[in-house]
């Protein structure tokens, strides 16, 4: 059956035809760590003497 013979059921408008926002389009897809990621608080609690 050619493309153009075949009937397409357009009454379906709850299915999106994207997706809102891609993979690759997040931090982990430009390779950024999360928020859960961080070691701030190593990074604080090891400061040298002279930053008091």
């Amino acid at each position: 059956m050619p493309d153009e013979d075949r009937e397409v059921d357009f009454t379906d408008d709850d299915a999106p035809l994207l997706p809102e926002q891609t993979s690759d389009d997040t931090a982990a897809g430009w390779g950024e760590r999360s928020a859960t990621d961080s070691n701030d608080h190593r990074l604080i609690e090891d400061r040298p003497p002279h930053w008091d």
